[in-house]
């Protein structure tokens, strides 16, 4: 990986300019701030809140059916408790 280093000034408000071949390579308009205490760090967020989640969950979990017949199972355990 290839490190480049820009020294950039904050302004009275707090905003920092991102030099604009950063910004052209990670193509976003959002950056999340890490501080991990002696620095921090900048890293690009999906102006798209969701997308980072896209598919990201695709075939995990019961199946369906499988998961309606193990709440309707729990149900029915749950009552007979209750007398």
């Amino acid at each position: 990986m290839t490190s480049v280093s820009h020294v950039m000034k904050i302004s009275a408000n707090g905003q920092v300019s991102i030099p604009a071949d950063a910004r052209a390579r990670w193509n976003t308009r959002r950056v999340v701030v890490v501080d991990l205490g002696d620095r921090v760090v900048l890293r690009p967020v999906s102006d798209e809140p969701t997308e980072a989640l896209r598919g990201k969950y695709r075939r995990r979990g019961p199946e369906l059916d499988r998961a309606r017949r193990a709440a309707r199972h729990n149900e029915v355990v749950d009552e007979r408790r209750r007398r």
